[in-house]
């Protein structure tokens, strides 16, 4: 149809609308021609109870996949037409249940074994004419939509557009408002700002760079929305501690954190680190789980100057097989 190839994929589910109304004419049609009787909209339930003979409303509905009251009308309207008894007790005498009557065991038979054999072979004909097959396709399609919902899909990709437009550099003077800020908005919103928090984002040239840390801005459209810290370590178990990672608000969903975090292992990396360190707190479930993907894993009893740290993690860069790429584009790219 035209109008769709104007729209696109866009418009899937108005496509899948119209060749469902499609069908639904002509199984209206498909009953009248076999004399029967019967609204469309019945069948999944009435085929249920032909197959397994008694069921609970609540068994149906999760069994075709139908919301309770929609199961509930079909039922009443079933009963109406003297397809179906409803509220009967189960043969153990515990729930209420429904079955079919006489003449819907008898209705059961003309459709689904001789109705249905034609309607099989009818489609069985259109799929041969095809040159794909919808109905495997469908199933192929329902299945991966349940392990990532479309909508889910369009949010990665929303993301992934969004996260060309972030550009990574490294730390400017011009950024030590922005590093300051971002990271005292997260900090206060969950906890209280503490000693070593001023001591970093008040001098960040004297608390982490001259020691031989790094500290990274992300960009997004050249306004700075993210900040994080590779700070140097007098530890002979780590090089360094990734810290003082923020991301503006309204960045979320830019996938910031990821890049920051994508940035700062390859700085470790290529100034030849074989371990990071991180401190956090559980309350912050988004940066728990970013750091878990990053490829850390918790670990315990190191000293710590926060009171807020509940969680401490490690990521071995040489365990993951982290090899050294170049994440962030110099600050040479992006004067003042």
């Amino acid at each position: 149809m035209d109008f769709f190839n104007k729209t696109g994929k866009m418009a899937i589910g108005s496509r899948l609308r119209l060749l469902t109304a499609k069908v639904t004419d002509d199984a209206a049609k498909i009953y009248e021609l076999y004399k029967v009787d019967f609204s469309p909209k019945w069948f999944p339930v009435f085929f249920v109870l032909s197959e397994d003979g008694e069921k609970t409303i609540t068994e149906i509905a999760e069994q075709i996949g139908h919301s309770q009251p929609s199961v509930t009308k079909i039922m009443k309207e079933m009963t109406k037409a003297g397809l179906v008894k409803d509220n009967l007790k189960s043969k153990d005498k515990r729930r209420n249940v429904a079955r079919l009557t006489t003449k819907g065991e008898e209705l059961a038979y003309r459709i689904i074994k001789v109705q249905g054999a034609d309607i099989d072979a009818a489609i069985d004909g259109i799929i041969a004419e095809a040159n794909h097959n919808l109905w495997e396709a469908l199933a192929e399609w329902e299945f991966l939509l349940d392990q990532k919902s479309l909508s889910k899909r369009v949010q990665e990709q929303k993301k992934l557009r969004e996260s060309k437009d972030v550009k990574i550099v490294e730390y400017h003077p011009k950024y030590q408002s922005a590093f300051k800020a971002l990271n005292e908005e997260w900090i206060s919103t969950y906890f209280e700002m503490e000693e070593a928090d001023h001591k970093a984002l008040d001098n960040p040239e004297a608390y982490i760079l001259n020691k031989g840390g790094k500290i990274l801005i992300a960009l997004y459209k050249d306004e700075p929305l993210g900040v994080c810290a590779l700070i140097k370590m007098e530890d002979p178990h780590y090089d360094f501690e990734m810290a003082k990672m923020a991301v503006s608000p309204k960045a979320q969903g830019k996938n910031i954190g990821w890049l920051l975090g994508q940035a700062i292992i390859g700085t470790a990396v290529a100034l030849g680190a074989s371990k990071i360190y991180l401190e956090s707190n559980t309350i912050l479930k988004p940066a728990i789980n970013l750091y878990y993907k990053l490829g850390f894993q918790k670990i315990s009893g190191h000293p710590t100057p926060y009171r807020r740290c509940n969680i401490q993690m490690e990521l071995d860069l040489k365990k993951n097989n982290i090899s050294n790429r170049r994440f962030y584009e110099s600050e040479e790219a992006h004067p003042a």
